[in-house]
């Protein structure tokens, strides 16, 4: 059963096998993402290379500079061809995060031109795009029953990190290995890990709204101490349920088998959480699943407690809402056909398609 009401109030007291906040532990993922960044094998700057970015417009993997969707851009987003108009939404392809990634990536081959470049995984989930890198020799490490294979990593080789960011575990053996690093993690998402990471130094469980498979979510994990990943209000709902009336421990722990940390405990990690997002998910879902929590922990605890039992970080990227909504703009007079560019296996682009 969960902890009464009666309770006494305050920062819950964690048992002592239990992973601590970072600065009990021997290993602080943030601390040790700062000393990379002062190491000259790591670069996450974009330098503009003009070349890069004129192949990226030869391969049409950024945004069109002279093509049609230029010129649309540059008038009222529309082009008529005879009869047919073609409109296009006025937030429209990749994100900023997105297009530097990509940038930065191009830049990489014509900065290392002779040595073996890998990515640890897709640069964005665009088929076209990584297919693009694979035409230039950049090799994909791939995952096998183990996890994924770093074997051929060496000294001296070069390693995307790609948009969503990696796990720190797999920054810290690709430094070990002497590799040199290029991350293009956007700047929003190392955001979200700061907020779990500062969660964890206050002790709070991270509550974090993604999928727990996605490449984002599983390297917000590596920065968070303490956390539960939840995909949507069905699940929220069922830990807010159990953080009023407690329950069945064993169904709980089967129900997010793959979406909690190490010995994690709902009856003692639910006391105190802070929420934070996988940048992908819908805005109004974080902000509606944050609202749902704040009220959970303030009907459990009184208002007058609510900061020691609930704390949020703006963390939300605004990008995939944008476009949505720009869709749904779109249809406000009728359309024939819409067309979604994107790749078929993207969070972004999925629900647009939908």
């Amino acid at each position: 059963a969960s902890t009464s009401s009666s309770a006494a109030v305050g920062a819950p007291r964690r048992s002592a096998p239990r992973a601590g906040p970072a600065a009990e532990r021997a290993y602080d993922p943030r601390a040790y993402r700062r000393e990379l960044g002062s190491k000259p094998n790591y670069n996450r700057r974009v330098v503009d290379d003009e070349s890069a970015m004129n192949l990226m417009e030869e391969h049409g993997v950024g945004y069109s500079k002279k093509g049609l969707v230029a010129q649309m851009r540059e008038g009222d987003n529309t082009h008529q061809e005879g009869e047919v108009k073609v409109v296009l939404a006025k937030s429209y392809g990749f994100c900023w995060g997105v297009e530097r990634a990509v940038q930065m990536a191009y830049e990489a081959r014509r900065r290392f031109p002779d040595e073996r470049l890998h990515i640890t995984n897709e640069i964005i989930h665009n088929p076209s795009v990584n297919g693009r890198l694979k035409e230039m020799g950049v090799n994909f490490i791939q995952e096998t029953e183990e996890g994924k294979d770093f074997s051929g990593v060496g000294k001296g080789d070069v390693v995307i990190l790609p948009a969503f960011g990696a796990s720190v575990h797999e920054m810290k053996l690709m430094d070990d290995r002497g590799a040199n690093i290029v991350d293009t993690t956007c700047p929003w998402v190392s955001k979200v890990w700061n907020a779990v990471a500062n969660y964890d130094k206050k002790n709070y469980t991270s509550v974090v709204h993604g999928k727990w498979q996605h490449e984002e979510t599983v390297a917000t994990a590596s920065f968070a101490g303490i956390y539960l990943i939840v995909k949507n209000e069905a699940e929220a709902q069922y830990v807010i349920d159990y953080i009023h009336n407690g329950g069945d421990k064993t169904e709980f722990m089967a129900k997010f088998k793959n979406a909690v940390s190490e010995n994690f405990d709902p009856d003692v990690d639910l006391q105190s959480i802070g929420i934070a997002n996988q940048t992908t998910m819908l805005k109004g879902e974080t902000e509606m699943l944050g609202k749902l929590f704040e009220k959970a922990m303030m009907e459990k605890y009184g208002p007058e407690n609510l900061k020691e039992h609930f704390t949020v970080l703006d963390t939300i990227c605004d990008a995939t809402q944008e476009r949505q909504d720009a869709m749904y703009e779109l249809v406000e007079e009728k359309v024939d056909i819409m067309i979604v560019a994107g790749g078929f296996n993207s969070s972004k682009t999925s629900p647009l398609q939908e």
